[in-house]
């Protein structure tokens, strides 16, 4: 019976670095961001809302990332209807908008970001250039 398993850990220098990676993106695209990395118990490593981001994205952000680390899957993939109910279930804590994504290495989910500010293909890929500087991380298909 096994009854531990070894797992990987996201550091604060891992999520700084999945950080600073996408506010580099949204600098170049001109979008100003939230930007949010959990760990993978949805324990908030690193946040920056970058001058000109929306104010209530700070909310909606947070959201994103526990979302994509809980569900191991990128946000604004489920249904409408359903995600309106997870929302209201879980008082916000979990959305379908678009911009979080897991962080997964090795098979493995050690977190989330997310994104938001902008349109939901725009955090998407705020969220996806993190992901892209992060040695061994499934970077996902968004252009």
């Amino acid at each position: 019976m096994t009854i531990t398993v070894p797992r990987l850990k996201l550091t604060h220098e891992g999520a700084l670095l999945l950080l600073n990676a996408a506010v580099a993106k949204a600098l170049e695209m001109n979008t100003p961001q939230c930007i949010a990395v959990v760990d993978d118990g949805c324990n908030l490593l690193a946040y920056l809302r970058m001058d000109g981001a929306k104010v209530l994205s700070m909310e909606s952000t947070l959201s994103k990332a526990m979302t994509a680390a809980s569900d191991r899957k990128p946000t604004g993939e489920m249904d409408h209807e359903l995600g309106t109910k997870l929302a209201l279930a879980t008082r916000g804590r979990k959305t379908h908008l678009k911009g979080g994504l897991p962080v997964i290495v090795d098979g493995q989910v050690i977190g989330g970001i997310a994104a938001g500010s902008g349109t939901g293909e725009q955090d998407r890929i705020v969220a996806n250039a993190g992901l892209a500087a992060f040695p061994g991380a499934q970077v996902f298909d968004y252009v």
